[in-house]
């Protein structure tokens, strides 16, 4: 069975078939974020804090991280995200203790944050693009991190399933070549947004039980990609969600602070018997006990109820 483990200074998260499926929160992360993106330039990081605290209240299992900012003083982000990386990084890890996923598309930027990080961070990402293999792969070993695989390569992002599982399926054999393992690829099968092609749910549902199937490979994704452009978006990703779970899907980056989204996660847990006794779904779903009164079924409860009927 396929596992892959990361782990924050103290805490360990397994992504695998037969394990609770991993929330990756999305919210620290100034893409299409402008106040966040101002505040970071500004040296503000307020926003990260109430973000790293408030996410993992709400039950991520870990935090995606990225800290891709175009400073107006300087656009060159090989010179700036690298420290800002860092600084991120080092922040998040003293306000919470859950494992990092290490968010960039410039190698320096992802070497700095591994450099900081403690335990072992999901790193993201990996593409098909032959520059992107041999800068990213290195990375990969040299720390002993898994990492996130996107199904693309240098012709683009293929509307094709069939390019896209070709794609993962490429760099699960380029990494095979420096001694990394297919448990520590997570691939990102890509989701296309449903307003712009009627079968994205259809091809990523199938793309991630061939993933599963053929290559033995967890899964991960944008999951708020499904419903881009489209009215109601966490009624679309609620529904997502446990239809891609269903297929196979082991983790998904998502907003963790949409109860809509995360009940539906906790409810497929429950289904797909990842949730021992439906602990979770009972813990979040267990009705409040009026103040001055002893939870239902509490042995307390019951003596005082016979107490009263003794009397």
């Amino acid at each position: 069975m396929t596992r892959t483990i990361v782990e924050s200074r103290t805490k360990t998260a397994i992504i695998g078939f037969d394990q609770p499926f991993c929330v990756i929160g999305e919210r620290i992360n100034p893409t299409g974020r402008k106040k966040l993106a101002a505040e970071l330039e500004a040296g503000d990081f307020s926003t990260v804090e109430k973000d790293a605290l408030e996410q993992v209240a709400c039950g991520a299992t870990m935090l995606d991280v990225n800290a891709g900012v175009v400073y107006n003083s300087n656009p060159n982000p090989n010179e700036t995200e690298p420290p800002l990386m860092r600084k991120l990084i080092e922040l998040v890890q003293s306000l919470v203790d859950v494992p990092l996923c290490i968010d960039s598309s410039v190698p320096a930027a992802l070497e700095a944050g591994l450099e900081a990080a403690h335990g072992r961070p999901l790193l993201n990402s990996v593409t098909g693009e032959e520059e992107r293999l041999e800068a990213i792969l290195p990375l990969v070993k040299k720390y002993n991190v898994p990492v996130v695989a996107i199904s693309n390569d240098d012709t683009g992002i293929s509307e094709d399933p069939d390019v896209r599982f070709n794609v993962a399926k490429k760099i699960v054999q380029r990494a095979a070549d420096y001694g990394i393992p297919a448990h520590d690829i997570v691939v990102d099968p890509l989701v296309m947004p449903i307003g712009a092609m009627a079968t994205a749910g259809l091809q990523v549902f199938a793309l991630v039980r061939r993933l599963r199937e053929e290559l033995g490979v967890n899964t991960t994704c944008g999951a708020s990609n499904i419903s881009f452009g489209l009215p109601n978006r966490h009624g679309i990703n609620a529904a997502f969600l446990p239809m891609a779970i269903a297929s196979g899907m082991t983790s998904a980056i998502m907003n963790p602070v949409r109860p809509q989204e995360m009940e539906a996660v906790r409810a497929a847990n429950l289904l797909m018997n990842n949730d021992p006794h439906g602990a979770e779904w009972i813990r979040h779903n267990k009705p409040a006990t009026p103040e001055g009164e002893a939870p239902v079924g509490a042995r307390g409860g019951r003596e005082n109820r016979r107490r009263r009927r003794a009397s």
